[in-house]
């Protein structure tokens, strides 16, 4: 994949190989199934959806899908993603293996209750 400064979820994706398009187009829809109310946009010239803060960040790599859900994601579905490489805040999906999309929902509808609870005791603390 080019190094390019991309403005839309839509252009990340048309700037990788065709193979490699088909898994972010089935990540960003899952996505987006798990956070309808989410907003997407590029940050850190990555695909990501944003509620009340940023919510998870994915993108192609060499020979994986980074998928990053926040530390938090990551330490709350541990046991789930054992199976893959990952960090303090991102897992990943090899490249070809089918990517494990019922967890990425799972991981995802986490992180929209995270945001949103936190969003809610912000608001408390303002009153």
């Amino acid at each position: 994949m080019q190094s390019n400064k991309f403005t839309s979820i839509d252009e990340y994706i048309s700037n990788c190989p065709e193979d490699i398009q088909k898994k972010l187009k089935d990540m960003r829809a899952t996505i987006r199934a798990a956070a309808p109310d989410a907003t997407e946009k590029i940050s850190y010239q990555i695909p990501t959806f944003y509620l009340k803060g940023n919510l998870v960040h994915f993108g192609a790599l060499k020979n994986h899908i980074g998928f990053y859900p926040t530390p938090s994601g990551v330490q709350a579905f541990i046991k789930e993603t054992k199976k893959y490489a990952s960090t303090k805040g991102a897992i990943q999906f090899p490249l070809d293996e089918p990517l494990p999309l019922k967890l990425v929902s799972k991981i995802v509808k986490f992180r929209v209750k995270e945001n949103l609870e936190r969003a809610k005791l912000k608001s408390k603390k303002r009153k």
